[in-house]
């Protein structure tokens, strides 16, 4: 068995029958072809996190309750001549036009609500007709002073004020969503004035915006991506058709990847829409690995069909080898609870094993194609990749014993910040940079409320549509707790309304002056439970959200409300995403480890797992470094990146050892044999290292901040990867003496 395991048959199959495999090629690819016009990008959050625990149960069993306030839609109007009778008669056209939307299950502002009168009956909190600025002050000055929604609608110097529309669901779902927003803008610069300032935020104005950005990063990174791939090619290998040769594979690749996420799941999440890069680069690299043994064996005097050959023979195992380290990567995220991390892992399999059976498929066949149609005899490599070999070649012999102790010490060093390493999650950090619906949300958690609501829901034991004495002093304990936790008057629940309530009204008519809709924000129809709504500021660290939750549960269990559940689109982020994070990161661990004992089995040697390990888990460590003295801490694209980073980076050194073992095979001494191996494979790991860093370099420019943050990190472990491959591994490997001298059993 070879180290490849036997899966580089497939390529020798290809060559065996050549038009039976190329017409599964084309079929396979015109297939994918078909369904790229469905591609799209679904902007639901929630699928990241479903199924992720206890905290999406309950944000479920919510929603499923009441609904919730995440997917509403706040309008900030900001005039510093708001206490104008005209320009407020304007503010309540808008109001007016607001709930015509057609898609409006409601709306809330100072416009909508009514308050309490004589005999049962309700008026508008804010009459029309006002003739006077002082009337329009009193009005609003009163109301914030007595009704607790009011107080989080009306901005306390009287400049500003929020509405609200709820959507509904089912029209502003998928592709609704986005018609929803394109009709409030148009409805926004309508009313846009010198006088009037109006802007949207909220959940669905963020969703638009990471899917805009994410779906612009997918075209961006694909073109570029290729683009750069080409012309790192092209100066490697000084040849225009060797270019086109090396960038089809990995262009194949992206259309075959594409085709089978789509025929899976039905479209890309943020999550998998970075698959399609992956899957460039690391068919790239290996595409460009593969032309430079082909051209080697050309150039040595292989005729060019015999050279295909060889390559598919010496090269394929590998790869094969290089596939199974990064899918066992893929895979460790799949241990992790949640729907969009299972997919991405999924995806990512499926991706790394399309990658491989296009390289020994596809580029084979397009190989001989090329043959047949005139391809010449290729130049030596471009001496950008052959120079810095004698230099590391030199620094290796000089200096094997240094560095090999200096790899050892740092590996031990750097496991104290990697120790240090703690999870962090921040929400902001998932929207675009320029985002200006999040400088809308600041201005409102500074002027009113907020826009990150934390919902208590609280089981009633009376059941009665207006709430029993009992249920109301039990949503009253509730709210005060709450209340003295997120502060005065950021809280809003049945308990709120004790102005009226002190007036002399019933609950039952306090409930009807809200209305039908806002009622069910406070308690169901059937009485069963009541809910108290808090408003968190907008940009809000992961800790301190968790200590606020677990502090404001224990408290309610304290005060023998136990059975009252906290939850919130926010809190089940935070806390997912940090269980989230942990998880992954011991999969990493596990994924390091499995992955150097497949290498030792694939070289049936303990001392080839043993040499491999320094310089593969150096580059994991040192990127380590760099987020805890950046303060960048692990989030979920770090750990992802550090996982996906360190299966790709893992590729060098079985290329490395595998030809490292073949100059044993053919007759030469250990470190004749590395030496040979850091000449013949050195260039190659440098130009694919190009590849992999240049197209993973586009990254870095994405507008979402997690989503460069993933680049930065995957392109700095892959820099540290080489380095590891081509001055560690050397020196560890010569300096080891003895101990590697018989490496893997392989005699002269």
């Amino acid at each position: 068995m070879s180290i490849g395991f036997g899966f580089e048959r497939l390529g020798i199959l290809a060559l065996k029958y050549p038009k039976v495999m190329g017409l599964a090629v084309i079929a396979f690819t015109l297939l994918c072809v078909s369904v790229l016009p469905r591609a799209s990008v679904d902007g639901d959050l929630l699928r990241v996190y479903r199924n992720s625990g206890e905290m999406y149960d309950r944000y479920m069993k919510l929603t499923n309750t009441f609904g919730t306030f995440d997917n509403d839609v706040y309008i900030l109007v900001h005039s510093d001549n708001m206490t104008d009778p005209k320009v407020l008669e304007t503010l309540r056209d808008l109001a007016f036009d607001l709930e015509l939307s057609s898609y409006a299950v409601g709306t809330l502002s100072p416009f909508s609500l009514r308050k309490p009168a004589a005999d049962n009956v309700t008026e508008p909190a804010v009459t029309e007709g006002m003739t006077s600025r002082d009337q329009v002050v009193r009005t609003l000055t009163e109301l914030r002073a007595t009704d607790p929604i009011m107080r989080n609608l009306i901005v306390e110097d009287l400049t500003g004020m929020v509405m609200i529309m709820f959507p509904d669901q089912t029209k502003a779902k998928g592709a609704g969503e986005k018609a929803m927003i394109a009709e409030l803008t148009d409805l926004v610069n309508y009313y846009n004035s010198d006088e009037i300032t109006v802007e949207l935020t909220g959940a669905p104005i963020w969703k638009v915006e990471m899917l805009d950005a994410s779906v612009q990063d997918q075209i961006k990174f694909s073109i570029y991506g290729t683009v750069i791939g080409f012309l790192t090619a092209l100066i490697s290998f000084r040849s225009f058709w060797g270019a086109v040769l090396a960038t089809l594979t990995p262009f194949v690749s992206v259309i075959w990847v594409a085709g089978v996420v789509i025929m899976l799941f039905g479209s890309f999440t943020f999550l998998t829409n970075i698959v399609t890069t992956l899957v460039l680069v690391i068919a790239f690299a290996e595409s460009m690995f593969f032309c430079f043994s082909w051209m080697r064996l050309w150039r040595d005097g292989l005729e060019p069909d015999e050279a295909v050959r060889q390559t598919v023979l010496r090269v394929s195992p590998a790869c094969a080898l290089t596939s199974i380290t990064t899918i066992i990567a893929f895979a460790s995220l799949g241990f992790t609870q949640g729907q969009g991390i299972e997919e991405f892992a999924l995806s990512g399999v499926l991706a790394v094993i399309v990658a491989y059976v296009t390289l020994v498929t596809f580029l084979p066949l397009a190989l001989k194609t090329a043959i047949r149609l005139g391809f010449k005899s290729p130049r030596a490599p471009s001496a950008v990749l052959t120079a810095p070999i004698p230099l590391i070649r030199s620094l290796v012999w000089k200096w094997k014993k240094p560095l090999a102790l200096f790899g050892i010490v740092a590996c031990v060093a750097l496991f104290y910040p990697h120790l240090q390493l703690k999870p962090q999650f921040s929400f902001q950090d998932f929207l675009p940079a320029d985002s200006s619906s999040l400088d809308v949300a600041s201005q409102i958690d500074q002027g009113v409320g907020g826009v990150s609501p934390i919902y208590i829901t609280v089981p009633l034991a009376q059941g009665v549509e207006s709430v029993g004495d009992a249920d109301f002093e039990k949503i009253q304990k509730v709210h005060n707790i709450l209340e003295a936790n997120i502060g005065q008057g950021k809280v809003i629940s049945a308990a709120s309304f004790g102005h009226y309530a002190d007036s002399g009204f019933t609950r039952e008519q306090i409930f009807n002056a809200v209305g039908p809709f806002l009622k069910r924000r406070f308690v169901t129809d059937d009485g069963t439970y009541a809910l108290v709504t808090g408003f968190l500021p907008t940009i809000v660290e992961s800790d301190a959200l968790r200590d606020f939750v677990e502090t404001t549960d224990q408290q309610l269990r304290d005060a023998g409300l136990g059975d009252a559940q906290l939850s919130g689109f926010r809190v089940l982020t935070s806390f997912a995403s940090m269980d989230m994070i942990r998880s992954m990161q011991q999969g990493l661990t596990l994924a390091v480890f499995i992955s150097i004992f497949i290498i030792g089995l694939a070289f049936r040697s303990w001392k080839v797992a043993l040499a491999s390990f320094i310089p593969n888990l150096l580059p994991i460590l040192g990127t380590e470094f760099y987020l805890w003295t950046s303060g960048a801490g692990l989030q979920l694209t770090t750990v992802i990146a550090l996982t996906i980073a360190f299966g790709i980076a893992v590729d060098d050194t079985i290329h490395f050892l595998a030809n490292y073992r073949r100059a044993r095979n053919e007759g030469f001494a250990h470190a004749e044999a590395v030496d040979r191996a850091l000449e013949r494979v050195g260039p190659a790991l440098i130009a694919t290292t190009l590849i992999l860093c240049a197209g993973t370099f586009i990254v870095i420019f994405s507008a979402l901040p997690q989503v460069a943050l993933f680049g930065t990190l995957t392109v700095l472990t892959l820099l540290l990867a080489l380095a590891g491959d081509l001055i560690i591994l050397p020196s560890v490997l010569i300096a080891g003496g003895r101990l590697f001298d018989s490496l893997g059993g392989l005699k002269k």
